[in-house]
């Protein structure tokens, strides 16, 4: 059994530690260079801002409702980090850091989990403030969507196992959830699964194995498995050396100007580069892509382009001239997007 330990909010939150005073007020953290919005707490998501936009076109807003607006302060996050790992692992020793505010955690196949569950969020709260939610399943992926739906319902107080459903239930489930939000499943294969007719996390698990396996690669396969409850990924407590970054999100509402898919891919490419910079890369290739709503366009709009850079880089300018050229040359006026972000490939290590 996994468990997915997310926390919520992470900047936002890290910021309402040492500001007991915004504990109800509303909470943004803008990017390094103050452009975009990067994390917001739920009492400035109510507000209806949201991940990625531009701070300069919401100041209304942000002033009227007195929101608290912060810098990025990635120092500062990062330590935070390591205390809540560090928590979390005075309850369940085996960890997997999977990025600065999450981590996999192998829990005992019992009735207990929902308990330890528990008891991780509350000792995280108490010893850094920080609020996490927990998510339980038989395979990480599953884990995945059970944080999603831990975070999701109220009624679940930020825990869910996902075994404790019966399987009516999962099949409900899985069936309100897009296959390209399940963890694993690149851009790169939306287009060749919706294809198959392959729309939800339910298409997919029924969708019969050997058929998948003449199509698809090995990765994706693996998928499949967990995503029908079959452990087939385990802890990495050693992370491999990563081949891409990739920043992507989903719209909450289909966007079809250009100034909106700039300010998302944007903001995507400021956090794919920190990345870079954090774990000291460079990249050699650009990719953008964003593609439209498959549950409302009959033939969704997608789009998908590169290119090489002049050398190895790892610097924002660089990095972020390319996606508004890439944008430029592939931008399709009057259609809808669903579905944005950025991927950057060829890495090497800045001393290689």
């Amino acid at each position: 059994m996994f468990a997915l330990i997310d926390a919520n909010s992470f900047y936002a939150s890290c910021e309402r530690v040492f500001r007991p005073d915004l504990v109800h007020r509303p909470v943004v953290v803008l990017s390094n260079n103050d452009g975009c919005i990067v994390t917001l707490s739920s009492e400035a998501k109510a507000l209806g801002l949201k991940r990625g936009m531009p701070a300069f076109k919401v100041k209304d807003i942000l002033t009227k409702n007195h929101v608290a607006v912060f810098s990025s302060n990635y120092e500062l996050y990062a330590d935070m980090s390591e205390r809540v790992m560090q928590t979390i692992q005075s309850v369940v020793p085996d960890i997997e850091t999977y990025s600065i505010d999450e981590c996999f955690a192998t829990m005992p196949a019992s009735g207990t989990n929902t308990l330890t569950a528990r008891e991780i969020k509350s000792r995280v709260y108490r010893w850094t403030g920080i609020p996490v939610s927990v998510g339980i399943a038989r395979t990480k992926t599953l884990a995945k969507y059970a944080n999603h739906l831990a975070k999701k319902i109220p009624a679940l107080k930020g825990v869910f196992d996902w075994e404790t459903l019966t399987d009516a239930r999962k099949r409900k489930a899985l069936s309100l959830f897009p296959v390209t939000e399940i963890w694993g499943i690149g851009s790169r294969f939306t287009a060749r699964l919706e294809a198959l007719g392959i729309r939800t996390a339910l298409d997919f698990h029924d969708y019969p194995a050997k058929q998948l396996k003449a199509l698809f690669p090995k990765p994706l396969l693996q998928t499949h498995a967990e995503i029908r409850g079959v452990p087939v990924l385990g802890l990495e407590r050693t992370a491999p050396p990563r081949k891409e970054i990739l920043r992507s999100r989903s719209f909450s509402q289909d966007v079809t100007s250009f100034d909106a898919l700039n300010a998302a891919l944007s903001f995507h490419a400021q956090e794919a580069a920190a990345t870079l910079r954090e774990e000291k890369l460079l990249c050699a290739s650009v990719t953008v892509f964003f593609h439209g709503n498959p549950f409302k366009d009959y033939i969704p709009c997608r789009v998908t382009k590169s290119m090489s850079l002049p050398y190895p880089a790892n610097d924002l300018p660089l990095i972020m001239q390319s996606v508004a050229w890439l944008l430029r040359e592939s931008f399709v006026p009057g259609a809808s997007y669903k579905k944005a972000g950025v991927l950057l490939s060829d890495l090497v290590p800045e001393d290689a």
